[in-house]
């Protein structure tokens, strides 16, 4: 009878100890889940901001891109999407085609230098070219010839290549606009640390055609909240249940 008496005495000690663990693990997941939650809150009206920011840029009026002086202070946060004007002369012969995808298909972005009138060179998307009419001699008539005015959003450079693609400057096949890559392939020099998209200003026989920057942010922090918001409730209620459990086996 004493020692049937010890192994219940014994079961229910672990079993109280295993329903602590279990109460205290399940606390800690909910402390760990209301943190996460949060987060993704702060992450939203962070989100929330710089959508809002990015939206005035693009429908404010232009401003004279960054010369020479403002390269060193360009960031994405503060400057990508600003509408810029840039005034020079394009240098068709060492224009570069990067793969494309757009609401009009495949095909490929022209990325043509162009020479400013204080000796800086700019990258310039153009615009998009069709698969089909990626030959020069099938875009010629869109060759803008002397003094030409582009206005735009300006771009930050996009490095290494696209997902599962890098670009190969050796063979002139570009799978993102890399800015330095693509100066450095095609022998040019003071060149601003961004490309500018064109607008939709329509060039001489349709192409290139700008104007098709998808100006974009993914925002699902909300819903990530609510569900981390949302373990966080299950936790406790885990640990109601535990608890519940525990008073009534006494």
């Amino acid at each position: 009878m004493t020692g049937g008496h010890d192994v219940k005495g014994e079961g229910a000690k672990a079993s109280s100890r295993a329903r602590f663990l279990l109460t205290g693990a399940l606390l800690f997941l909910a402390v760990v889940f209301v943190a996460l939650g949060t987060w993704q809150i702060q992450r939203l009206f962070w989100k929330l901001d710089l959508i809002a920011r990015v939206d005035a840029r693009v429908h404010a009026a232009a401003v004279p891109a960054p010369a020479r002086p403002d390269w060193d202070s360009i960031t994405r946060e503060k400057d990508e999407y600003l509408r810029v004007t840039a005034t020079g002369t394009f240098d068709h012969d060492k224009s570069v085609l990067v793969q494309a995808v757009t609401e009009r298909g495949a095909g490929v972005w022209l990325l043509t230098p162009l020479h400013r009138e204080d000796g800086t060179m700019v990258l310039v998307n153009r615009g998009f070219v069709p698969a089909d009419r990626r030959d020069r001699a099938d875009r010629a008539e869109g060759e803008a010839l002397g003094l030409t005015g582009v206005t735009g959003l300006l771009r930050i450079s996009e490095p290494s290549g696209a997902f599962l693609r890098s670009n190969d400057p050796a063979g002139d096949r570009w799978f993102s606009r890399d800015v330095a890559a693509i100066a450095t392939a095609k022998g040019l020099t003071d060149v601003a640390p961004y490309f500018i998209d064109a607008d939709a200003t329509q060039n001489p026989g349709g192409l290139p055609i700008g104007g098709l920057t998808v100006v974009s942010f993914r925002n699902s922090h909300l819903v990530y909240a609510l569900t981390w918001y949302a373990l966080a409730a299950m936790s406790v209620v885990g640990v109601y249940i535990v608890r519940r459990r525990s008073m009534s086996s006494h």
